[in-house]
């Protein structure tokens, strides 16, 4: 049943997914050093139909997957691999700090789409304040570089590509036929989709391999089975009962963490720029989740 409005579960499953989320930029860009970012991704994505095919049977929801809904799975898991391929470069070619608010400025484009497709999602004014805010904020982002962390207009191109591809992918999961198969059956459409498309596109990336250790290993497959099989359908299931703008706006938590972390464990430079474009970004998608009175 859809609720109006973040309640305490909500509230406590979307700082889960936070903490979850932020950490994950950093193990991406771990996995990055040892393995080929596109080829990583694909092998996500297979590990993880593996894993959300069981959580699928474990739960009995397999007859969730319906054949109808091919058109629409196909195009939310081509959507997600192109949101999926942006992530992993961006984080072999910029920042944890750069690719992480870039990615987070999701709930701008998301924003927009609610208000445009979505009905009884319009923007208010002050919702549009945010927007605004945050587009500013992503903008100042990608124009700021920093000293230290090796930040790209390449890689922070890479990350929008993202944001975009998860902005589309929570679009499609509200408006389409598959929003009435649930998050799970969402979520195994997209890796079940995009493992073939990313693991056939990446030797276009160079070599598959780069001296991997078997700690790129292990949090490739921890990522398989943490990240996508439990957060990404936490998060799904969040879209399914709350507010989409709500949901999305919420996220800003996960670019702080994660700026925080790039700098402590990466030694990438917390610039002003940087510091003021989170701050745009987190103003912005406050007020967009601000209620109006």
């Amino acid at each position: 049943m859809r609720k109006d409005r973040l309640d305490s579960v909500g509230l406590g499953v979307l700082l889960a997914v936070a903490l979850l989320l932020a950490g994950n930029q950093i193990v991406i860009k771990l996995v990055n050093a040892g393995i080929q970012p596109i080829f990583a991704a694909g092998l996500r994505s297979a590990m993880a139909v593996g894993f959300v095919g069981l959580w699928l049977w474990y739960r009995g929801l397999w007859p969730r997957m319906r054949l109808a809904d091919l058109g629409p799975g196909l195009l939310i898991g081509t959507v997600f691999a192109a949101e999926f391929m942006g992530l992993f470069m961006a984080l072999d070619l910029t920042t944890v700090g750069h690719a992480s608010l870039i990615m987070y400025s999701m709930p701008l484009w998301m924003g927009i789409a609610a208000h445009v497709f979505i009905p009884g999602e319009r923007a208010t004014p002050m919702k549009a304040l945010g927007l605004g805010l945050a587009f500013a904020g992503t903008a100042w982002a990608i124009l700021t570089k920093g000293s230290g962390g090796q930040a790209s207009w390449l890689g922070d191109l890479c990350a929008l590509v993202g944001a975009l591809g998860w902005a589309g992918t929570a679009f499609i999961a509200r408006v389409s036929r598959l929003r009435h198969a649930g998050p799970e059956a969402q979520l195994f459409w997209m890796v079940l989709v995009s493992a073939p498309i990313l693991l056939a596109a990446a030797p276009l990336f160079g070599p598959l391999l780069r001296e991997p250790l078997p700690i790129h290993w292990i949090a490739l497959v921890l990522q398989s089975a943490v990240v996508v099989a439990g957060g990404f359908v936490a998060w799904l299931w969040l879209l399914s009962v709350y507010p989409t703008s709500t949901v999305a706006s919420f996220s800003f938590v996960t670019p702080l963490l994660a700026i925080l972390a790039g700098h402590f464990l990466f030694g990438e430079s917390l610039s002003m720029g940087l510091i003021g474009a989170a701050c745009l970004v987190s103003c912005g998608i406050v007020l967009i989740n601000r209620k109006a009175s």
